[in-house]
């Protein structure tokens, strides 16, 4: 494919076993974001849970809780994107 980094997204609606259902997609990727933790509390959804889970699978990933809506974690995976892009330029 030519990436040199996967991310994708787990929204909070999807459930914290996700990871369970669907371990494969876990286990190659480099970073997951969290989205809607705004939401949290409108759904039976463990954050602590589900990064057990999702590091079990792949215990090097980043994983980055994130909010569209009020911007939390935004920044941190911009941040991380940044740093990568560094990283690969460098290389």
């Amino acid at each position: 494919t030519g990436a040199s980094k996967n991310a994708m997204i787990l929204s909070v609606p999807e459930g914290h076993d996700k990871p369970l259902k669907y371990p494969l997609m876990f286990s190659i990727v480099d970073v997951v974001l969290i989205n809607k933790i705004d939401a949290m509390d409108y759904f039976d959804f463990d954050l602590e849970k589900v990064k057990e889970y999702i590091t079990k699978l792949n215990p090097n990933i980043k994983i980055i809780p994130i909010s569209a809506k009020t911007g939390e974690g935004i920044e941190e995976w911009a941040d991380w994107v940044r740093t990568e892009v560094k990283n690969w330029n460098e290389n």
